[in-house]
């Protein structure tokens, strides 16, 4: 079958996702639904919101296809991409090596740094240099961009990562960890949810990543039109205005 000649950029989609997505009429996107700000699921209405969950909509949109989304998570996306069982991963994933190895990784766009989380009590932990000390746990969940790079760079603290369905939230509360890390959606979503929590954010960015949408490997067209995608949206303004909807403008990248 011919290429098939479909925007955004005049993109040709040869490599045959865009066709099925197309000739299903249907955008399968795999997204974490505990991710606040980018695609959180509110427990009250059920409901889907965040940046990434708009940006899905608006690529949908584009395509002039319904969009469906499937639950996934950080260590299990790259898994549901290679079963086919999505055509996109959409919840701002930090671009890794690793990643990269295992899929194709789009243009940013968002990056954020590492914030602490502790509860209000804690008054070990008053900055950012008071975390990483003799004595200290602390937690990371497992697959997220913290793990690597805390058990590499923490020089003191001991590292405890966190399996689901355990959270990082009890190991803070139950005392077995002295801190949380995280990103900054993450953390809005702790002040937010939670009185007991306070976020100890660096005095400068402390690994600052870039998040992106990740496809199987293999498909340079697709990989391509998401890409010509991304840029529109930060063209024409609808980038910026999932961003401010969800209170992600400081971590939005817009050049």
């Amino acid at each position: 079958m011919g290429a098939l000649l479909i925007s955004p950029g005049n993109v040709y989609a040869n490599d045959g996702r865009v066709e099925k997505i197309t000739s299903a009429k249907k955008l399968r996107v795999c997204i974490w639904p505990a991710y606040y700000g980018i695609t959180f699921r509110n427990n009250r209405d059920f409901q889907l919101r965040g940046i990434d969950i708009d940006m899905a909509k608006y690529l949908a949109d584009d395509m002039k296809v319904t969009v469906s989304f499937i639950d996934s998570s950080f260590p299990s996306f790259m898994d549901d991409l290679d079963a086919d069982k999505c055509d996109i991963a959409m919840f701002a994933i930090g671009q890794t090596e690793a990643r990269r190895a295992r899929v194709d990784m789009t243009e940013p766009h968002l990056r954020s740094g590492m914030y602490g989380v502790t509860t209000k009590t804690n008054s070990a932990i008053q900055s950012w240099d008071d975390l990483d000390k003799s004595g200290r746990v602390l937690a990371v969940q497992k697959g997220t961009v913290m793990e690597p790079y805390m058990l590499q760079n923490a020089k003191q603290a001991e590292i405890r990562v966190i399996v689901p369905p355990a959270t990082r939230e009890e190991e803070v509360l139950s005392g077995r960890a002295d801190a949380f890390l995280t990103d900054y959606p993450y953390s809005r979503w702790m002040l937010v949810q939670h009185d007991w929590a306070r976020v100890v954010p660096p005095l400068s960015p402390v690994n600052p990543v870039d998040y992106g949408f990740a496809v199987k490997k293999g498909q340079p067209e697709w990989l391509a039109y998401v890409n010509a995608f991304i840029r529109k949206t930060r063209a024409d303004g609808r980038l910026l205005k999932a961003a401010k909807a969800n209170d992600m403008e400081p971590i939005v990248i817009l050049k």
